[in-house]
């Protein structure tokens, strides 16, 4: 196939994790972005391209600058760059297709993508009393106003969860992973065993890569297990399996159209092809989902993925499954039909690698990147999650394509494919445990977050204080188990 000239080639990657014991002497997140940048660009072997950039495309994250893309196209000398936000609640991989689809329609000939955060910096500058302003010597802070705006549809976030104090993402997804479980028919032990060892592969994979936050080697049961330094957040998950985001870490890519690259006179075979992006965007909330175990937006995505590079994803060589918690990665291994005893992350995952609040998928586009060419002519998958689940996202790269770059969305199809049910937190009678966790406090605290399933289809959710319950909720299954609920906290255990 001859190449249209407007195909979207990646043409440099790059990255910084940056540590330092005076967090005085750090950089803020605008600052380790352009670092990003810079590497990117001699990575692709032109200083030119972040110059020549018409479009910067980042990312909402913890920094408060309300334009950090006019701040790095003023740093770069990118004059007539628009500066582009995708706020929280978009797909990393959406930001990916639409600059993407911009260079292969013409509109753009250059894209940056980039992400950064400082939290680890700003916060211990908090502790010091010293402020978490970074460091700059641009007369624009970042503070003009964005060339546009990308917002969701809608609130990740549903009342019920809001009202019942069940905002925290460990809590959501704890209860996603019980829900597994018990779907499965998964012994309580098992299901340790198996998060022990997912979690361990990623620390693995950390400890060997040089830009992972930290690299620690950790064994299954120093995961799984609660200890001093290891305490149980919301059963079944220990801090060290979840998404550690107080990092200082950026990444960046530079895209540009085929023609562009070869005009520039790049190396050739450093290039690797976006030849996907899949997404859904179908907004459920957690408790409104029948089957709390699935995710069907990923099982669709991947299969339009795959009809168009032509490869079952399980098949593909190198996998990068979003890794905020386990049962992310988990349920992901199910709808996209990877075997879950394969090896599924190039960086180390989000606990170890580092996962900063809204562009992981950036860091690990940078490595997968760098695994293809190391691999040539094999093909990449890496994937993204918004929410709790909420959303879903698929972006597949490798070398020259045979077929033109696919930006689709399924979120329609997801629409049909995600089942509701009626939540009534007022609801009484008899019901079921559908899921459940123990939400553990600082102070040894405890409280039980129990989903019910009624036999009409209605569910409700029910948060006690109960500490012989959440005990045995950590060592014997309550999934399935009934009960008679009054009104308020009564729970009458049959």
């Amino acid at each position: 196939m001859r190449l249209d000239p407007n195909t979207p080639v990646v043409v440099g990657v790059g990255a910084t994790s940056q540590h330092v014991e005076d967090p005085r002497e750090g950089s803020g997140a605008l600052e380790l972005m352009a670092i990003a940048l810079e590497h990117a660009g001699k990575d692709a072997g032109s200083d030119a391209l972040l110059s020549a950039a018409d479009t910067i495309w980042m990312p909402r994250g913890f920094w408060r600058e309300s334009d950090p893309g006019g701040w790095l196209a003023e740093r770069f000398g990118a004059a007539k760059a628009r500066s582009v936000i995708a706020e929280i609640g978009i797909l990393q991989t959406s930001v990916l297709g639409r600059a993407a689809a911009e260079l292969a329609s013409g509109r753009s000939e250059v894209a940056l993508i980039v992400g950064g955060e400082s939290r680890d910096r700003d916060s211990r500058l908090e502790r010091l009393g010293a402020g978490g302003v970074p460091r700059s010597t641009s007369t624009n802070r970042g503070e003009g106003t964005p060339s546009e705006v990308i917002r969701p549809a809608a609130e990740i976030m549903g009342r019920v969860e809001i009202d019942l104090g069940l905002v925290a993402p460990t809590v959501q997804y704890a209860l996603i992973d019980n829900a597994l479980r018990a779907h499965e028919g998964q012994a309580i032990e098992a299901h340790r065993a198996e998060l022990g060892r997912l979690w361990a592969d990623f620390n693995d994979v950390a400890v060997d890569n040089p830009r992972a936050w930290d690299r620690t080697k950790r064994s299954a049961g120093e995961i799984v297990l609660p200890s001093e330094s290891n305490r149980m957040l919301a059963y079944p998950y220990t801090k060290s399996l979840v998404s550690q985001w107080n990092v200082n870490q950026a990444g960046g890519l530079i895209l540009c159209t085929l023609a562009k690259a070869r005009r520039l006179g790049l190396d050739e075979s450093r290039f690797v092809y976006p030849l996907a992006v899949v997404d859904s965007e179908h907004m459920v909330t957690s408790s409104e989902r029948r089957d709390l175990h699935r995710a069907p937006g990923f099982a669709l995505a991947g299969r339009v993925a795959r009809d168009h590079v032509g490869r079952d994803i399980g098949s593909i060589e190198h996998l990068e499954l979003y890794s905020c918690f386990p049962a992310a990665v988990r349920v992901q291994q199910r709808e996209l039909g990877v075997d879950p005893k394969r090896r599924v992350t190039k960086t180390g995952g989000m606990t170890f690698a580092g996962g900063p609040l809204n562009n992981f998928v950036i860091q690990a586009w940078v490595e997968m990147v760098e695994a293809l060419r190391r691999d040539p002519g094999s093909q990449g998958l890496v994937t993204a999650v918004s929410g709790l689940m909420t959303k879903q996202g698929v972006s597949v790269f490798g070398p020259e394509p045979s077929r033109a770059f696919l930006f689709e969305s399924v979120t329609e199809r997801a629409r049909e494919a995600q089942a509701r049910v009626e939540v009534d937190l007022g609801a009484t009678g008899r019901a079921r445990v559908a899921t459940y966790t123990v939400i553990c406090g600082r102070e040894g605290d405890r409280r039980v977050a129990l989903v019910f399933d009624f036999d009409d289809g209605r569910r409700t959710l029910r948060v006690v204080v109960d500490d012989e319950l959440a005990e045995e909720g950590m060592r014997r299954e309550l999934c399935g188990r009934e009960a008679d609920l009054g009104s308020g906290d009564s729970i009458r255990w049959i």
